[in-house]
């Protein structure tokens, strides 16, 4: 899965980030509008009211937005930029990444556990595997992505990931394709941007050592 959303749709609407200036789809993007108080605010799922200001999902061009008093720009108008608002937009994607996970495993579309998500990675059940940051490299290369695109996501934590699932710490995950599987994959991509994780690229292949088996 690359970072900001890429492969997502080719055909979905375009957007220009007013920080880089490219024209991209609006999943690679995070859109922001002028709210109370001429405060900008993110509009992480898109249904707030007002003119649309979009920033690609990448912390440097958050950023060098913040920085450059580029939402002024967007907004043509005099606007508050809070101190936090970067911390903001990772707070609200990893909510809703989050609750997408815990849905999906509500409604049986989503497991964890090694073996559970071993059993759907076998079956072909699994369109996406879920594997945490902080998790052991070694214990995470023994299991393999779906073949395909937005095939891996490893921008939570364990514990951020054991909120989803109801449990302390979760370091294995997997996620039937459908609707939600969507819209974790375009949340999980944006956050991933944003705190510059892997991005969704694919775990290394295990080496074995030249006695095991």
């Amino acid at each position: 899965m690359g970072r900001g959303g890429s492969g997502l749709r080719a055909e979905a609407p375009e957007r220009r980030c007013i920080a880089t200036g490219e024209v991209q789809p609006k999943a690679g993007l995070i859109r922001f509008v002028v709210g109370p108080g001429d405060v900008i605010v993110p509009d992480v799922a898109e249904k707030l009211p007002g003119r649309g200001i979009w920033v690609s999902a990448d912390r440097p061009a958050l950023e060098a937005a913040i920085r450059r008093r580029m939402f002024a720009r967007g907004a043509k108008r005099t606007v508050q930029v809070s101190a936090d608002l970067l911390e903001q937009v990772e707070a609200t994607l990893l909510r809703r990444v989050v609750e997408g996970l815990s849905l999906a495993r509500k409604a049986g579309l989503a497991v964890a556990g090694f073996e559970k998500v071993k059993g759907w990675l076998t079956t072909g059940e699994a369109a996406i595997l879920i594997q945490a940051s902080d998790g052991s490299g070694r214990g995470k290369t023994k299991l393999r992505p779906p073949q395909g695109k937005n095939a891996y996501i490893d921008c939570l934590s364990a514990r951020e990931m054991g909120l989803a699932f109801g449990r302390e710490h979760v370091i294995h995950g997997a996620l039937a394709a459908g609707g939600l599987a969507e819209r974790v994959v375009k949340d999980a991509s944006r956050l991933a941007g944003v705190r510059m994780t892997g991005g969704g690229e694919r775990p290394p292949e295990r080496v074995r050592r030249p006695n095991e088996r």
